[in-house]
């Protein structure tokens, strides 16, 4: 919880009334820590039931002291007159109950409520100080719920907020609240471009993108063209941007990433800028936000790894000019692959020996060898065609053999796992579907923990929010 006046406003002349009040409290707390302990030492249990209960039995006593501590303190009451928001005078009205999950459990708080007839505005100064207004979850339940919402399913964070630590939060709440606050962390994202100090940077320093459709509600995707039979949409593409050092290597020399380097930034937003467009696309500028919190720009070495889509190459160009662009070596395969099997056939035994000429060729980067090869057969095969136009644009971009004597990495693996591990395990579920808002909050949470970044995005919350409640 935040922090709560400990100050006398009894009005009693002097700390006496108070001391004893505290003594009054402290004793009737002993006495009942005293009843509860004889009461589960009389009961004859196992200690399977034993220690969950005396788990339970100390949290809902916790949560009686809490309660009581917290509604011991009146001075929220600053007089019959408050200040409102709209600059004018608001009016005590009364003391209000509210509930309010914490970490103990379910505590009543009372408050004083101001009302302005100016504005017809409420509300309640305790709130305020104690970083509940607008929710009924305290601080430390809402990191909770955050943190379990980020990581699974709504009902499954309930069950698991039961179980671990003994808090009842029901699935629709953990929905919310994790909503609320990644909706909080995508707004403070989008407001923050200040370099990571702590994070070192690395002599190489990579930036990789990708995207993965992600099942929407029908309204989401009403109108929208997509690749179903009849030509619908029933996706909505996240984007992902990921940064990370490969500065270690595995036996055999080749890069391998660096624990703890990996951060995150991806929602649903367009990559697309138009010419006729006074700035970049949503996505670019995220990519933009995510270099420099990197300082991306400061290290000796700067990489691109991406696809073959054209998207990736024209926000390179636009973010990280002057940067080494890779295409994803497995990418390539994969479109040498496809063709091959257009060609001679899945069992490849009309011509076995055209596939490794053609993957040995790139493996050497000797990217002109292998165009000259595929256009041979664009004659008849429009999928030839297509293959020698995609390795010839992207020839500077697969000079592998050069790569690799670079110390470069070669592969988008870590983020072909960063969208599988940070979009599909959470976003992706069976029975799934998203509406855009719910989709990049819930990715923006999930992001945020992922990057480590998580209990900084929380100290900034509520660091603005003391300051918001000073100013008020």
């Amino acid at each position: 919880m935040a922090r709560v006046r400990t100050s006398c406003r009894c009005g009693a002349g002097g700390p006496a009334p108070c001391g004893g009040r505290k003594r009054g409290l402290q004793a009737q707390i002993a006495a009942e820590v005293a009843a509860e302990i004889t009461r589960l030492i009389g009961d004859e249990q196992e200690l399977t039931e034993l220690d969950v209960a005396l788990r339970q039995r100390a949290l809902a006593l916790a949560a009686r002291v809490l309660e009581r501590y917290l509604n011991a303190d009146t001075s929220d009451h600053a007089g019959p007159l408050a200040p409102c928001a709209c600059g004018q005078q608001a009016r005590y009205v009364g003391r209000r109950e509210k509930a309010v999950m914490t970490v103990l459990g379910q505590v009543r708080l009372e408050r004083a409520y101001y009302h302005c007839t100016a504005c017809g505005a409420g509300f309640f100064p305790r709130d305020r100080e104690l970083g509940i207004e607008g929710g009924s979850l305290s601080p430390g339940v809402a990191r909770m719920v955050g943190l379990v919402g980020a990581a699974t399913s709504f009902q499954e964070g309930s069950t698991l907020l039961r179980e671990l630590a003994g808090v009842e939060v029901g699935a629709k709440r953990v929905e919310r609240g994790a909503k609320r606050l990644g909706c909080e962390i995508a707004a403070m994202e989008r407001a923050d471009t200040a370099p990571e100090i702590g994070r070192p940077v690395p002599p190489t320093l990579y930036v990789g993108f990708d995207g993965t459709g992600l099942p929407m509600r029908a309204d989401e995707v009403a109108g929208r063209s997509g690749k179903q039979p009849d030509g619908s949409a029933r996706t909505r593409e996240v984007k992902l941007c990921v940064v990370w050092s490969a500065e270690g290597r595995d036996a055999e020399g080749r890069p391998v990433r660096d624990p703890g380097s990996v951060t995150y930034t991806a929602a649903i937003e367009s990559a697309a800028t138009r010419d006729t467009d006074e700035e970049v696309s949503q996505f670019a500028r995220r990519a933009q936000r995510e270099g420099a919190r990197r300082r991306f720009e400061r290290a000796r070495r700067r990489v691109v790894l991406g696809d073959g889509a054209p998207w990736i190459w024209s926000l390179a160009g636009e973010q990280f000019p002057g940067a080494v662009e890779i295409v994803d070596l497995f990418h390539a395969k994969q479109h040498l692959s496809e063709l091959a099997v257009v060609l001679w056939g899945a069992d490849q035994k009309a011509c076995p020996w055209w596939l490794p000429r053609r993957m040995a060729e790139l493996e050497a980067g000797d990217i002109e060898a292998l165009v000259a090869a595929i256009t041979r057969h664009a004659g008849h095969s429009e999928e030839a065609r297509k293959a020698a136009a995609y390795f010839h644009e992207n020839r500077e971009r697969m000079r592998y053999a050069a790569f690799r004597q670079a110390g470069l990495c070669t592969s988008t693996g870590v983020v072909e796992a960063a969208c599988k591990h940070t979009i599909g395990t959470r976003l992706k579920r069976p029975g799934m579907h998203w509406s855009v808002d719910g989709a990049n909050a819930i990715t923006a949470l999930r992001c945020a923990v992922l990057s480590q970044r998580f209990n900084r995005a929380l100290d900034q919350h509520l660091r603005r929010h003391r300051s918001n409640r000073q100013a008020a």
